[in-house]
């Protein structure tokens, strides 16, 4: 994978962290990456993957696992290439972060769920973790206090709450530092006290 066609912000070169953005069903990696501009990652690498038909896999992230196959593998794959790439231009684990909207929060939670580690920070605008029920076996590894922010309206048309829950629950049995933020009928969007809270949270000056 060549992450010179999907990377802005500071060149790989230069920069020391990265942050992997991950759009919505229906939008584009344009679209995610516009967030940017509100968040303080002005000294970051950002790569921003567009998945193909502006989905990332086809059905509710509820659905069954296997009827979103290979969409959804393949999308973790992706994922999985992209890190890959940035330990070889020198950008470790600890300074990657991750950032997700509705479809891409649920796949940023999938992913570094399957992939635990000490990341720089998760972020997940309203998502949970992907199946028609939650596969703790499918979960590996330890975030050794990883900065993770879940925001969701209440109630959101595409995401419950209580699969939100599930996911804050199984996150902090892995090592996470989770912050959630449940908003009353916020609908299907990203509110100013979300982006208030992942910049002091998770992108603050360290």
């Amino acid at each position: 994978m060549n992450l010179e066609n999907i990377a802005v912000g500071l060149p790989l070169t230069e920069a020391k962290k990265a942050l992997i953005l991950l759009h919505g069903r229906g939008a584009g990696a344009n679209d995610i990456l516009s967030l940017t501009q509100y968040l303080n990652v002005s000294d970051f690498a950002w790569i921003a993957p567009q998945a193909d038909n502006h989905t990332w896999y086809p059905y509710s992230f509820l659905a069954p696992l296997e009827q979103n196959e290979p969409s959804l593998s393949n999308a973790l794959e992706t994922l999985a290439q992209i890190v890959s790439e940035l330990d070889k231009n020198g950008i470790k684990k600890e300074n990657i972060y991750f950032l997700g909207f509705s479809q891409g929060a649920c796949l940023t939670l999938e992913f570094t769920t399957r992939n635990a580690a000490k990341y720089g920070g998760i972020v997940a605008f309203t998502g949970g973790l992907i199946g028609d029920k939650v596969y703790a076996e499918h979960y590996t590894g330890n975030f050794d206090q990883t900065p993770v922010f879940i925001g969701t309206s209440d109630p959101d048309f595409h995401v419950p709450v209580e699969r939100v829950n599930e996911t804050e629950i199984l996150l902090q049995k892995m090592g996470a530092d989770v912050t959630k933020k449940i908003y009353p009928n916020m609908a299907h969007t990203i509110n100013q006290d979300e982006i208030d809270w992942v910049n002091k949270l998770i992108f603050s000056s360290k």
